[in-house]
């Protein structure tokens, strides 16, 4: 079966599906994080459902949105600079899902076995895994505005043989 021919972009579909699914898992990681502290800090274990809640939808949206990354970063042709970029995006996805879906495992044990508490421990975790985020966050930002991957201009540079 042939594949559906591509956009201006180099996508079979009409814009970047990655950074839609990637900004919800995001948000549910960094409102779990925030809910997580403010219920340590404020005794309000309501918060802590919350953030189990968030951690369980991040955990399964994030594999979607890694998925729609791979298949966008193969379609990208990516050009020599801006390749370094990708690569550590890539590993750093692949790592963050792995590490969320650890966390949210831990934290379904904690949940279980005293759902009023979150130890320390996990709220370091908790940080470590928002520092890797902000990370991604950033090397995300070089991949999209520094080199401009999917973007109309530098598809056509690419094309013309522009870029190299």
């Amino acid at each position: 079966m042939p594949l559906p021919p591509l956009n201006d972009q180099n996508l079979p579909y009409p814009d970047t599906m990655h950074p839609v699914v990637v900004h919800f898992v995001i948000a549910m990681v960094f409102f779990a994080y925030f809910c997580d502290i403010v219920g340590y800090l404020s005794r309000n274990h309501r918060m802590f459902e919350v953030s189990w809640w968030n951690l369980v939808l991040a955990s399964v949206a994030i594999f979607v949105a890694v998925i729609f990354g791979q298949i966008e970063a193969a379609l990208a042709q990516p050009y020599p600079a801006a390749q370094p970029a990708l690569n550590w995006h890539t590993i750093n996805g692949w790592s963050i899902s792995g590490i969320l879906v650890a966390i949210t495992a831990w934290r379904g044990i904690i949940r279980v076995r005293n759902p009023l508490k979150v130890p320390v421990t996990y709220l370091g975790a908790a940080t470590v895994l928002m520092c890797l985020v902000c990370l991604q966050i950033y090397l995300g930002n070089l991949v999209d505005w520094v080199y401009g991957l999917h973007t109309v201009p530098v598809v056509e540079a690419m094309k013309q043989g522009l870029v190299k």
